[in-house]
């Protein structure tokens, strides 16, 4: 696998478990309460965020099932990127989760160890896909984002970190209330 896809995987990994952590003392209870109305729990975050990698993943197994030649990403990428980095980091800026891991795909309640499980089995399955691939494949164009366009599997990853730890600040803010 390449290295700055290794280094994101082992940073996902590395916030995953840091996450679990925190929330394991915690009541099922406590991790099913919504803070207010239409908002999530921190449960149904956590399954938002793993559906997110899990579909993503499902994405990219598709598009490497055409075995067309696929482009790699340029500077385009590289800024739309940059631009979702910049809107991540900005509190006031609010995205619609897309169909599929928005409010309708998400259980009303759920179990930590039951998301942790299919979690981790999901992230074994996008490992072992990544290191399935030739080191070319780094820079291809494999992973659309909704509201960014096609990024490469690097850059997906990036956008993983970057779109858990937007959603950690939320699970922080929901804790402490």
């Amino acid at each position: 696998m390449h290295s700055k896809i290794d280094r994101r995987m082992q940073a996902l990994d590395d916030l995953l478990n840091s996450l679990y952590h925190k929330l394991k003392d915690y009541p099922d209870g406590a991790l099913n309460r919504r803070p207010g109305p239409g908002q999530w729990s921190v449960l149904q975050i956590m399954q938002h965020l793993l559906l997110s990698e899990h579909l993503s993943e499902k994405y990219v197994r598709k598009k490497l099932s055409f075995g067309a030649d696929i482009p790699d990403t340029g500077l385009g990428a590289r800024w739309r990127l940059f631009l979702l980095m910049c809107s991540n980091s900005l509190p006031y800026v609010k995205f619609k989760a897309p169909k599929g891991v928005n409010d309708e795909a998400l259980p009303e309640t759920g179990h930590l160890e039951d998301i942790m499980h299919a979690w981790r089995a999901n992230r074994q399955s996008l490992r072992e896909l990544l290191e399935s691939l030739p080191p070319d494949y780094t820079h291809k164009a494999l992973y659309k984002h909704p509201f960014a366009g096609k990024l490469s599997l690097a850059q997906m990853l990036y956008f993983f970190i970057l779109h858990f730890r937007r959603h950690q600040q939320q699970i922080q803010r929901i804790l402490e209330h």
